[in-house]
């Protein structure tokens, strides 16, 4: 099985305007599509080629209480920070200068051994990273495994074990491969 990188992340606004504002404007991502219907909307933003941010905006929604990137915290949590790729030095200062610009918190560039970055957060109180991988480490190329304290299924290594699940007895025939019809309200 081969993976073409993130698809989507899908986030949730309040304020569709300001998010627009933030990511469009401001970061510069292109807006490649807004859809909705009363209630509900739903707009995307191209990171690249292959990747895509996506916000939905329901009634009701408020900004999330600002945590710091990586700080510990209690309680149900399924998010803690989101880290988009730049392609150069240029354009991680070029943010970094933006965001400073519009008054908008950003921290100075830091480097973590295998990625230069910055953190802000959006409108939404999303925090956000965004990184540069650098020359010194690439843990694609080269895993790195410091955790003293591991769990047993790190302690077998970077690679995919396919005998720690059930393996696929019946898979789908292709003449039984369907695609179910979606909400197509974007058509509309």
């Amino acid at each position: 099985m081969k993976f073409s990188g993130l698809n989507h992340l899908a986030m949730a606004t309040g304020d569709m305007g300001k998010t627009v504002r933030f990511w469009r404007d401001l970061i510069g991502m292109r807006l490649v599509a807004a859809m909705g219907r009363p209630g509900f909307k739903q707009y995307i933003f191209e990171m690249s080629a292959q990747d895509l941010l996506v916000f939905f905006e329901w009634p009701g929604i408020e900004p999330i209480e600002e945590k710091g990137h990586g700080s510990p915290a209690k309680g149900p949590l399924g998010f803690d920070h989101v880290s988009i790729g730049v392609e150069s030095a240029d354009d991680l200062f070029e943010l970094k200068d933006r965001l400073n610009a519009a008054d908008v918190w950003v921290s100075e560039v830091i480097d973590h051994g295998f990625v230069h970055s910055i953190y802000t957060f959006d409108p939404n109180g999303i925090p956000i990273e965004f990184s540069l991988r650098s020359g010194e480490r690439d843990l694609h190329d080269n895993p790195v495994f410091t955790d003293r304290c591991q769990c047993e299924a790190t302690r077998e290594g970077p690679e995919p074990n396919p005998c720690a699940w059930p393996p696929v007895k019946c898979p789908t025939k292709k003449e039984e491969q369907k695609v179910y019809e979606g909400d197509f309200f974007f058509l509309e």
